[in-house]
């Protein structure tokens, strides 16, 4: 009889044992760290400043990247996030939640993001395409630690694979290998924008993780001094000439002419926030296009310390910061932190940062190539002073409408939609390049000294700036009506 008692409570012991194993076995993992998405948005950073790409180009892959991340942390189980397939131009499918349990959506958007940037970067450097590979790994094998089961994260990379080839699909047909190679002539128009930078100005800032210094006399700048700038002729791993699909930046030619032609993500059109017309040329004084220059020239002939050092602090050229973009990308990423957000919301960020600035990239360079004003440096040297300087190098492409201002237009509604505009920060994207954090009110602070540095820096008429913010809030706008990131309750 005691034997026989002893089996049963054996048997009960197993049976708890198996119990709990089971009960341990379908525990779910615990929510994703929301620094899982940081790292991508620091390490993008990281991947646009080495790659030395122009504005334009580093915001089409932040969009995409951002929309891979995003769509893989919306296909994981219990998730409040809705879908982009139907909301954005020409995405109307994306592959079905596959059948045999839930996704773990961390592991689901390091797989997709890793194949979307894989294929986004596969011109770049190889150290480039080994960090995406390896940064996905360690964050797979964080959640598979994390408890994550094996069926399921198997199931997870399974569903990353397919998300990313389908957006890199629907990448495929924007337009942007349409234009790669595509000739393009400046008009010689009266008064028409002509490109003014010079090898000489950009050249010492043209450093990356794969570059040997690079100064005017290096031998390598004289093989092909028109191709300064591109990474092929410095880099200690070069590779071959032609096109590419990951285009550096490149100041003795235009920036992507025909940028405005790509498909928006949420606009109907690049003309659908188009700013009002710019003044007509005109040297005669009196005229509206003077007083606009002679305006500018009131503005910047006596610059203060503190003037100058803001236009410096965001004059965000190609490689030294990574983009004016990427500038705001880098304060999403600081606000993951501060504000305490979750995984998702962390995602939710980053794509309609990333969104909206990549729409107000092809805003404005729509109406950039078409208006094809003047730079002020050109103004400034024929009708007021001939020795002037810009306090940055003038940008190879022409001034209407700012860049910095249209992208920050955009980009500042969106975090404030999502994050508020009363809350003091202090903007740290600068510190590894040596200056100083700056501290602001709110992002419209932010935004509004962004607009103003332009003119302090020589390179933008005021109306650019003016007229930038109001196109850039027009885009922000339509992305935060257009796009709707959770589902209903």
């Amino acid at each position: 009889m005691i034997a026989h008692h002893a089996r049963l409570r054996t048997a009960a012991t197993l049976a708890a044992v198996f119990v709990l194993a089971a009960l341990s076995a379908c525990k779910p993992a615990p929510a994703a760290d929301p620094q899982l998405v940081a790292q991508w948005m620091r390490t993008s950073l990281a991947f646009v400043r080495a790659e030395r790409l122009g504005p334009p180009v580093a915001s089409r892959i932040s969009a995409y990247a951002s929309i891979a991340l995003y769509e893989g942390y919306a296909a994981g189980g219990g998730t409040s996030l809705r879908s982009l397939a139907g909301q954005v131009n020409g995405l109307e499918r994306l592959p079905q939640h596959p059948e045999g349990g839930p996704l773990d959506g961390a592991v689901v958007a390091a797989t997709a993001e890793r194949v979307v940037l894989d294929s986004l970067f596969r011109d770049g450097f190889a150290s480039t395409r080994r960090t995406i590979d390896s940064l996905s790994a360690a964050q797979i094998a964080a959640r598979t630690a994390a408890g994550v089961a094996d069926a399921q994260r198997d199931r997870s990379v399974k569903h990353g694979e397919a998300l990313g080839r389908a957006i890199l699909a629907w990448a495929a047909t924007d337009s942007f290998f349409a234009t790669r190679g595509r000739p393009w002539s400046a008009p010689a128009t009266p008064g028409s924008w002509q490109n003014t930078a010079t090898p000489d100005q950009y050249v010492p800032l043209m450093l990356s993780a794969e570059s040997d210094i690079v100064k005017p006399e290096n031998p390598n700048a004289a093989l092909e001094l028109d191709r300064v700038a591109e990474r092929w002729v410095f880099t200690n791993r070069p590779k071959a000439g032609g096109a590419t699909t990951l285009p550096a930046f490149n100041p003795t030619k235009p920036t992507e002419p025909y940028w405005g032609e790509l498909r928006p993500f949420v606009l109907e059109t690049g003309d659908a926030c188009a700013p009002p017309p710019p003044p007509t040329y005109s040297e005669q004084p009196g005229s509206p296009f003077y007083a606009m220059a002679e305006a500018f020239y009131d503005s910047v002939k006596t610059l203060t310390p503190a003037q100058k050092e803001i236009a410096l602090f965001w004059g965000d050229n190609p490689v030294a910061t990574g983009t004016p973009g990427f500038h705001w990308i880098s304060l999403a990423n600081q606000m993951v932190a501060r504000r305490s957000l979750g995984a998702e919301q962390a995602a939710e960020l980053y794509l309609l940062t990333s969104v909206s600035i990549a729409d107000a990239f092809i805003g404005c360079w729509r109406e950039k190539y078409r208006s094809m004003v003047v730079r002020p440096v050109a103004t400034t040297r024929k009708l007021f002073d001939p020795a002037y300087q810009t306090v940055i190098p003038t940008p190879p492409f022409p001034e209407y409408t700012s860049g910095h201002s249209v992208q920050s237009g955009a980009a500042v509604h969106v975090l404030t939609a999502l994050l508020g505009d009363t809350i003091a920060f202090v903007d740290s994207t600068q510190v590894d390049i040596g200056w100083a954090p700056r501290a602001f009110k709110n992002f419209t602070a932010a935004r509004d000294e962004v607009s103003v540095s332009r003119v302090y820096a020589g390179v933008h008429f005021w109306p650019a700036v003016k007229d930038g913010l109001a196109q850039g809030e027009c885009i922000g706008t339509k992305v935060m009506t257009r796009i709707q990131t959770r589902r209903a309750k």
